[in-house]
């Protein structure tokens, strides 16, 4: 019969899984850290040259963090000085110039932060080969996003309303990828849940885009020659003279409902400039939909696929079952064996066992089950070692209620230890079943069958949710044959429980 392989529930065995998956976890994340090369012998930090500062370094980590912030303000409000302040006024570029000084600070930094070598993933701390990877790759543009060009532009025009300088200050966008940085690292952060991390990046990404249609829209209709033949201009003719908010609300209300396709028709085109970008903005969307429907799509698939295959393979048994006219009872087998696979596979105790070490995989099934094996009969007496070898070797499993685990009459192959739930003694007698007795926790199941090399007396059918440990006949002998004296006082405790 085929068997759903899992490990045994830790959460009644292991105190630490009462605890909350944040405390759990918060020594778990080291996405960041630096994997040592092969065959080195130890794993110490890196000592870096004088001057330098480590990547890994928390205070350096707090410093990017700053920076996003300043990333979040930078992308907001360089899209509303472009379009809204026709006339630039001094105090919102103040807080600019401030800006500007930080990223300016961290442009120097990055001269004395040494960086990973894409090829060796080794970190390289040699200054000269660190100013020659920064200078060829985001100097540039990092200086562009940082020079102040609007206090530049106050050496050459007075009124500070010239689009040119406007254009330049636009660079500081380049910033953005900073956040996209951040949210490709939270993505691989096991304390933040994905789907969340996902979401939110979906939603900043509709709204940097709803903003910034809204202040290109508004700038068109507040540089052409006749405001009354604008979008807003048609239902608000002294538009440039209410209020930056009133304004601001307008050009987000219409972003908005064309994004949606909406369109009320409150609001619309009235030139052929705003027409243009209108279909440009419009075009934009298609691809913003398809791209926020996909990654939505994806989200919602991934957490509901494994629900609609489950059943699927539920109907497709039952349907097997009826189409052969199988008998109840195997029918009944069936159908629970797949319930009890879909339950043992959303926990992924097996998978999280597959990807460990050996050595790490003995320590958990050393902890797990040298108790109750230990306590069987039949290994009354050896030594602790024989156990320990014997535990390592042996595998978890969940069977199903009324779930055949040996038929009668079948050759020994494996043999079977009841850690929990209840397994049935059931042999036919003229043509019928009938049940010889029950297995308590911690019997074993087919000894006899395995150590004598017998077919099975009896088929053990489960009562209940049970969980059983497994070994092959093969590994036991060998094992036996390996340590003769504790083979000696297995053969000796089998004998006195069958006399």
């Amino acid at each position: 019969m085929a068997r759903s392989s899992c490990t045994r529930s830790w959460a009644q065995r292991l105190p630490c899984y009462e605890g909350s998956q944040s405390n759990r976890l918060s020594g778990c994340n080291f996405s960041g850290d630096l994997l040592p090369s092969l065959g080195a012998t130890s794993h110490q930090p890196p000592r870096l040259r004088k001057y330098l500062v480590s990547p890994y370094d928390p205070r350096y980590k707090v410093w990017e963090t700053f920076l996003i912030l300043l990333v979040v303000y930078s992308a907001w409000i360089c899209p509303l000085e472009f379009a809204f302040l026709r006339y630039l006024p001094r105090a919102p570029f103040v807080v600019d110039d401030v800006v500007n000084g930080f990223f300016a600070v961290d442009i120097m930094l990055t001269f004395f932060v040494p960086f990973v070598d894409k090829k060796s993933y080794l970190l390289v701390d040699d200054p000269k080969k660190i100013a020659r990877s920064y200078l060829s790759s985001w100097f540039v543009f990092d200086v562009c996003s940082t020079f102040p060009f609007h206090s530049t532009s106050l050496l050459f025009n007075k009124h500070e309303h010239d689009l040119g300088f406007k254009f330049l200050n636009v660079l500081r966008l380049w910033r953005l990828r900073r956040v996209s940085s951040l949210f490709a690292r939270l993505e691989k952060d096991i304390r933040f849940n994905y789907a969340v991390i996902r979401c939110i990046k979906l939603i900043s990404v509709t709204l940097f885009a709803i903003h910034c249609a809204g202040c290109i829209n508004y700038l068109i209709a507040d540089r052409y020659p006749d405001p009354r033949r604008t979008w807003i201009g048609a239902v608000m003719p002294d538009f440039r003279e209410a209020g930056l908010w009133i304004r601001y609300v307008t050009s987000l209300y219409w972003s908005i409902t064309t994004m949606t396709t909406t369109g009320y028709g409150d609001l619309h085109a009235e030139n052929t400039r705003e027409m243009l970008f209108g279909i440009a903005y419009m075009l934009f969307n298609l691809w913003l939909t398809a791209y926020l429907i996909g990654n939505m799509t994806n989200l919602v698939v991934h957490s509901t696929s494994r629900t609609r295959d489950f059943r699927d393979m539920v109907q497709a048994a039952s349907e097997f079952a009826a189409r052969n006219q199988l008998p109840q009872q195997i029918e009944e087998q069936m159908l629970n064996h797949i319930c009890l696979r879909f339950k043992t596979e959303g926990l992924k105790q097996q998978e999280t066992l597959d990807i460990l070490p050996k050595a790490m995989r003995a320590s958990i099934s050393l902890y797990l089950f040298f108790p109750v094996v230990q306590g069987s009969y039949l290994f009354k007496g050896v030594s602790s070692g024989f156990i320990q070898q014997l535990v390592t070797e042996m595998q978890a499993e969940y069977f199903a209620p009324k779930e055949d685990i040996i038929l009668q009459n079948d050759n020994p192959s494996d043999l079977y230890l009841l850690v929990s739930g209840a397994v049935d003694f059931v042999a036919f007698l003229d043509g019928t079943e009938q049940v010889f007795g029950k297995a308590a926790e911690g019997e074993l199941l087919g000894e006899i069958g395995v150590m004598c090399n017998k077919p099975q007396t009896f088929t053990f059918r489960t009562s209940k949710l049970s969980q059983i440990l497994r070994i092959s006949r093969p590994k036991l002998m060998n094992m036996i044959q390996e340590n003769g004296e504790d083979g000696q006082v297995i053969r000796s405790n089998l004998q006195q429980a069958n006399t």
